[in-house]
């Protein structure tokens, strides 16, 4: 496996990346690919003026063996010592971070039912693709896939971050969001900007073959489990506009409303939802029925399940399951563990990180119930 870092070069609304050099030769690697956050990496390697050269914020960073996750170095770090040598420590996010970079504005409104693709692709084009200032150069739509993608809804939302508000639909519908480069002419590349859902292989279906982690099949080398239920809230109370007892109101709980001891209530301030809209360039009313409907969705986004989380070690070299061949982040597996009769048949893989040293390469999964 090599490491690829590519060069970008912007002039004005133009942006001209080119592969800049290959190496092979750093001493760990961390690649840390997450499902619904942005993901990054770490490289420690020697420090001489080459390295020093090629190691520079703002170039991206990529591996030979992965063309899906690309990232941005943000940091260098030099370190000198007499006995252990002079090492560079390179980190950065993999590219969703340029997304970051940009706020929700103006305000995007939706009042008719409209597919969760569409929303996230309008508004990733109306804050970073149009011909201003605000344009992300070299950066396009690409691929959308997962029925997920595929349910609808009503919303408005203005001022937000983009890249946090993308992550934080992408968690509420189980998809993701991923920025790669794609080779466009010559050596030239550009970046695109996908949507996608995982793939269910626990064995709780039968469409996909089975991956299971157990350590009865010597694939899951450490294990830990942990459940918190303290910052639940599962019933929402949301205000909108208006003062006193004319204010804008109503509740929202997904699925039969819980009671006694199992609501946990939440006061939802959406006074920043606007009761009107342009309409060809004119300003109208929103008809209540509608904007009770934003209303909801804005407290359908702010309920919190209780967290569950599973970190493991798996056996990086079985040649039962290959990472990134047999399975992927944002897939449901199963995962057991026999000896403390523990077993979590459909579990989320959200997150991997995977490390190359001296000591050869590991995987470290992170697990969240569905």
């Amino acid at each position: 496996m090599q490491i690829e870092v590519y060069k970008m070069t912007a002039e004005d609304d133009a942006l001209t990346i080119t592969l800049e050099a290959i190496c092979d030769t750093f001493s760990s690697l961390l690649w840390d690919i997450e499902y619904y956050k942005c993901g990054s990496f770490e490289v420690y390697i020697a420090a001489n003026p080459q390295n020093v050269d090629i190691f520079q914020p703002g170039r991206i960073v990529g591996r030979d063996d992965d063309n899906q996750h690309f990232g941005i170095i943000e940091s260098v770090q030099i370190n000198t010592d007499v006995e252990n040598g002079d090492y560079l420590t390179v980190k950065g996010r993999f590219l969703m971070c340029l997304l970051e970079r940009r706020i929700i504005h103006p305000t995007y409104n939706v009042t008719a039912e409209k597919a969760y693709s569409e929303i996230v692709r309008e508004v990733v084009t109306q804050n970073t693709l149009l011909n201003d200032s605000r344009k992300i150069p070299g950066l396009s739509l690409g691929t959308v896939s997962g029925t997920c993608w595929e349910q609808t809804t009503t919303l408005q939302i203005s001022y937000a971050n983009l890249m946090e508000w993308i992550y934080t639909i992408c968690e509420k519908i189980g998809g993701t969001a991923n920025i790669r480069l794609v080779k466009d002419t010559g050596e030239q590349y550009r970046m695109v900007f996908d949507l996608a859902q995982g793939e269910d292989r626990s064995l709780m279906q039968e469409d996909n073959p089975h991956i299971i982690f157990s350590d009865a099949y010597s694939n899951l080398l450490s294990f830990s489990y942990a459940s918190d239920s303290s910052i639940q809230r599962n019933f929402a109370y949301i205000f909108g506009q208006g003062k006193g007892d004319e204010r804008k109101r109503t509740t929202y709980c997904d699925g039969d409303e819980p009671t006694y001891l199992d609501r946990y209530e939440l006061y939802v301030d959406a006074d920043d939802i606007s009761e009107t809209e342009q309409v060809e360039g004119e300003t109208v009313p929103i008809p209540e029925e509608q904007y009770i409907e934003l209303l909801k969705t804005r407290g359908s986004e702010r309920l919190e399940s209780p967290k569950t989380a599973s970190e493991s070690e798996i056996a990086a070299n079985s040649t039962q399951y290959v990472y990134n061949r047999d399975y992927y982040v944002g897939d449901y597996v199963t995962v057991e563990h026999k000896r403390f009769g523990m077993i979590q048949p459909c579990i989320q893989l959200i997150g991997m990180i995977e490390a190359f040293d001296q000591n050869g390469r590991s995987l470290t999964p992170t697990f969240k119930e569905g």
